[in-house]
């Protein structure tokens, strides 16, 4: 037996006794009481924060949505049928963050940051809590750089700025969609990042709009964030948080980013869902109180930057869906009182062919002029104003009276406007197309075409400005100017034209 060193052996144990450090580790561990349709009530977890991630039972996570007193509410971020009661629940201490990034781009994913395309998962490097306070009104700088949509009747009326938020609004099937992904088709080229949120969609849709997007080629700047009709509640309520999450990582980069939320109005019967499994008081139209703060917490995140931050820019085009055209019910309010301007579409006008059916009297950009580039904002003064008379005499000459000369030529004007206003699908003109157009308009060099012949004459003058040399130099300079060339130029090439159309 070998002789054992007892000094030895004190020695090791004291520098073990010197060298131990205590380290007391908690949990914060809670039992769900209940659970169902996407949420659970858990007892016991005393120091759970707003929006906390939660780790339950079969690799199911969950989002802490409601404090009470004894309890705790969490929205579950999987198969609800996986948890049971008694189940323990353990805290984080993180609040719930997505993945972010470039390599998102051109890909289809779900408010988890998790592929919906088949194409594989999307590697990530950076994420992003799903909820932050907006940015600082000593952070922002003015709108005034335009956000060109490329439909003339919304750059001509309705104009759109970087870092607004313009709210599209009207009944189911008037082109609402349409518009934002016009808009999205317009960007291609102008350095902006666009990213679509469909709530609610049935999934058909989500993919039309896919297939729209990648044979224009723009899903090389698009990212589709997709809670689909068939997805539960809680991942409808965090699509557009996602997709305003993964915006900002763009925006502090300095870039330009157009975000469209498709639509809020499935958003808010998806939270009145929720609150209502919570246990939440109903208010008016059985929503609760706070669904007011739900959606201006998601729109005053876009912004567009100042200087110093990088001048980076979210713009937001929310949808919302009316019933029976009904723009004072509860939700459009809302998001009206929100937003910096409204397009509305009517339901008349798109069964009369007047598409895209944007009503000029109820839409407004509370930006206006400070979002147009000096060319559409110059013909596009007196726009509205014969519009808005046309509608105003076409209604008044239905009862047959005989009209003096001024009125005959304000309804000749108008139906000329209106005419030249429609637009086809997924066709967005370029700037100079537009001012070209607008300018023929305005300075009644249309007035001696037949308003059956408008929409060929726009066709052949886009083709011609293409191909003639005067039109090619008109059109470079209105792009690169920004402004107008002299009248006199302008005159001269359109009587050219005309003489050719004719």
């Amino acid at each position: 037996m070998a002789n054992i060193n007892l000094s030895e052996i004190s020695s090791l144990i004291k520098e073990q006794i010197k060298a131990y450090k205590e380290e007391v580790h908690t949990e914060n561990i809670g039992h769900v009481v209940e659970v169902g349709d996407g949420i659970a009530i858990i007892y016991g977890l005393d120091k759970a924060m707003s929006s906390e991630l939660l780790v339950f039972p079969n690799d199911v996570y969950g989002m802490v949505q409601d404090l009470s007193r004894d309890s705790v509410g969490a929205i579950l971020l999987g198969d609800s049928s996986l948890v049971k009661e008694g189940d323990p629940v353990k805290c984080t201490g993180r609040i719930l963050e997505i993945p972010v990034g470039e390599q998102f781009i051109g890909r289809v994913i779900n408010p988890l940051g998790q592929a919906l395309d088949g194409n594989g998962s999307v590697p990530y490097e950076h994420t992003r809590p799903i909820e932050v306070k907006a940015t600082g009104v000593m952070d922002r700088s003015s709108v005034k750089t335009p956000l060109q949509t490329g439909i003339k009747v919304l750059d001509a009326l309705v104009p759109i700025g970087r870092g607004q938020r313009e709210l599209i609004i009207g009944d189911r099937q008037t082109g609402k969609t349409a518009i934002a992904v016009d808009t999205i088709l317009n960007q291609k080229g102008k350095d902006v990042i666009c990213i679509y949120v469909a709530i609610g969609q049935k999934e058909s849709t989500v993919s039309g709009v896919y297939e729209t997007l990648k044979n224009a080629q723009a899903m090389n700047y698009s990212i589709i964030v997709s809670a689909s009709a068939s997805n539960p509640a809680p991942l409808l309520y965090l699509a557009p948080y996602a997709g305003v999450s993964m915006a900002e990582y763009f925006m502090f980069q300095g870039k330009d980013v157009l975000i469209v939320y498709d639509d809020l109005s499935k958003h808010a019967v998806a939270y009145r869902e929720l609150s209502l499994l919570l246990h939440r008081p109903p208010g008016r139209e059985a929503y609760p109180g706070d669904v007011f703060y739900l959606h201006s917490r998601l729109l005053e995140r876009a912004a567009k930057l100042n200087d110093r931050l990088g001048g980076g820019s979210i713009t937001a085009l929310p949808i919302i869906e009316t019933q029976a055209g009904d723009i004072s019910a509860y939700i459009p309010t809302n998001v009206i009182s929100i937003t910096d301007g409204q397009i509305f579409l009517q339901s008349d006008y798109f069964y009369k062919g007047i598409r895209p059916a944007i009503n000029a009297g109820l839409s407004v950009s509370r930006v206006g002029g400070a979002a147009q580039t000096k060319a559409i904002k110059k013909v596009s003064g007196t726009l509205r104003l014969d519009l808005a008379s046309y509608r105003e005499l076409e209604s008044f000459t239905q009862f047959g009276s005989d009209l003096d000369a001024s009125t005959k030529a304000r309804l000749d004007r108008g139906r000329r406007t209106q005419e030249i206003l429609k637009q086809g699908l997924h066709q967005p003109l370029a700037m100079e197309e537009e001012a070209m157009i607008l300018y023929c308009l305005t300075s009644g060099a249309l007035d001696s075409i037949a308003v059956e012949d408008l929409a060929k004459f726009e066709e052949q003058l886009y083709l011609d400005m293409k191909i003639d040399p005067t039109g090619k130099a008109l059109a470079k300079e209105i792009q690169t100017t920004k402004s107008l060339p002299d009248t006199q130029k302008l005159d001269q090439y359109i009587s050219a034209f005309k003489k050719k159309f004719e």
